[in-house]
């Protein structure tokens, strides 16, 4: 008996979810609105150098938008060598006698303020 009455529980809950589905309002979604045109960077994304020569050699500064991120050191009679600053405070704690040695990681600025 018990079974026969969890049965017909079952049935008039699937019906009332039933009828209360079919009275339901459908949903009205709005238009997306239109898509902003397209913005263009005014982002110098080339570097600046800036060349230093002194006696026995040359000093050579790459930057964007005003900050330095590799020094290029060129002595005279010996190989030249970089100091790079790979994570953006502005200490050059990298020294390379290379710039493609081994494996580069990228290291993009997404967000600065």
């Amino acid at each position: 008996m018990s079974r026969l009455l969890a049965v017909l529980v079952l049935l008039l809950i699937t019906y009332t979810a039933n009828v209360a589905a079919k009275d339901a309002q459908p949903i009205i979604v709005p238009e997306p609105p239109e898509l902003p045109s397209q913005i263009v960077s005014g982002e110098n994304m080339k570097p600046d150098l800036t060349i230093t020569r002194k006696k026995k050699e040359t000093i050579t500064e790459y930057s964007v938008n005003g900050n330095v991120y590799m020094v290029k050191i060129s002595p005279e009679g010996a190989p030249a060598y970089y100091l790079v600053d790979t994570d953006g405070d502005g200490d050059l704690e990298t020294r390379r006698t290379a710039l493609e040695n081994g494996m580069n990681i990228p290291q993009w600025l997404l967000l600065s303020w």
